[in-house]
């Protein structure tokens, strides 16, 4: 699992002018069951998506298709960890639940 935060490089108004591009691109993601969640930061200055991949390189090259990537408008810090535990529903990403 990886931790992805994002850091905004760009105003607010241009990060909303990519916004629609960057959600399209989160659902392609969801979809093939790469990211589990997503949402903004409080204060809005980045944000936070929680990723399921088998590499961190697998992480770096998803990233790199992000909108907000391709205009420079954000950083990318990638933390890896090793679930340990999991709310109720959340079981399937613990490393001995995982196919």
């Amino acid at each position: 699992m990886f931790i992805v935060t994002l850091t905004y490089l760009k105003p607010n108004e241009e990060i909303d002018a990519l916004l629609a591009a960057h959600r399209a691109f989160l659902r392609q993601q969801y979809a093939n069951g790469t990211f589990v969640m997503s949402g903004r930061m409080v204060p809005r200055t980045g944000g936070i998506i929680i990723a399921n991949a088998d590499s961190r390189a697998d992480v770096e090259a998803v990233i790199e298709l992000d909108p907000f990537r391709q205009a420079g408008a954000a950083s990318y810090a990638i933390i890896e960890f090793v679930p340990t535990m999991a709310a109720d529903g959340l079981e399937t990403f613990l490393p001995d639940r995982q196919a």
